[in-house]
């Protein structure tokens, strides 16, 4: 059998371009067009720190699947569990904004709520739950965004279409990651449904936004790819 160091490189260039996976590897480039300019975001956050922090997800993903896709493995959107790659996208969006905006830095404390907080206003950046600052969520769905409870937030969620782990069993095509939109508004408990459990039940408490809150993240929308 015939090895070398440059098997990976070599096997990227006989790749087909018409090799639906390995086109589903470049992520959709953001519409400049699509972002508004007139949103409100708190904290000193402004919609060109979003724009750059988006930016450098669909270039981090982009540069992993196509070095997964040279050793023959899954996208990462394909690897991970739904909601892991969810999660995945939340968090670098985290990190992603605070290299941008000078005025968020992420809560230090493990679990801390909310995610993102004003620079200075908590001792060490760090607080189990603080009424200032930005709740980041990454999903699929285009509403009804779950948390573990119903509460005073400012809360901004990245939609997303990608693959799944289950698409290749169900004929799905592969397609690229796009961010479809971005909304972000503060909520008040109103603008939240809890969802209970029973007394043998497991399953973790969550809450889900309802449609006052929905209308009011969709009428502060910060970028909307479907509108261009």
């Amino acid at each position: 059998m015939f090895h070398c160091r440059n098997c990976s490189k070599i096997w990227l260039l006989m790749t087909s371009p018409n090799d639906l996976e390995y086109l589903a590897c470049t992520p959709v480039a953001l519409s400049a067009g699509a972002f508004n300019p007139d949103c409100y975001i708190p904290y000193g956050c402004d919609v060109s720190d979003i724009e750059r922090a988006m930016g450098d997800f669909v270039d981090f993903l982009g540069f992993l699947n196509k070095q997964l896709y040279s050793r023959n493995l899954a996208r990462l959107e394909s690897m991970l569990m739904p909601a892991n790659f969810s999660s995945l996208v939340g968090e670098f969006m985290h990190s992603a904004i605070t290299k941008y905006c000078s005025t968020l830095v992420k809560n230090s404390y493990h679990n801390g709520h909310p995610d993102l907080i004003p620079k200075g206003i908590y001792e060490g950046n760090s607080v189990l739950h603080g009424s200032k600052g930005i709740e980041i969520k990454g999903s699929r769905n285009r509403s009804g965004w779950q948390g573990h409870n119903a509460e005073n937030v400012w809360l901004m969620v990245f939609v997303f279409d990608s693959n799944t782990q289950r698409d290749a069993t169900q004929g799905i095509e592969p397609k690229p990651f796009r961010f479809v939109k971005v909304l972000g508004a503060q909520l008040t408990v109103a603008d939240w449904s809890e969802s209970g459990r029973s007394a043998t039940s497991r399953r973790t408490p969550t809450a889900s936004v309802l449609k006052s809150g929905y209308s009011k993240m969709a009428e502060n929308w910060i970028y909307d790819a479907e509108q261009n």
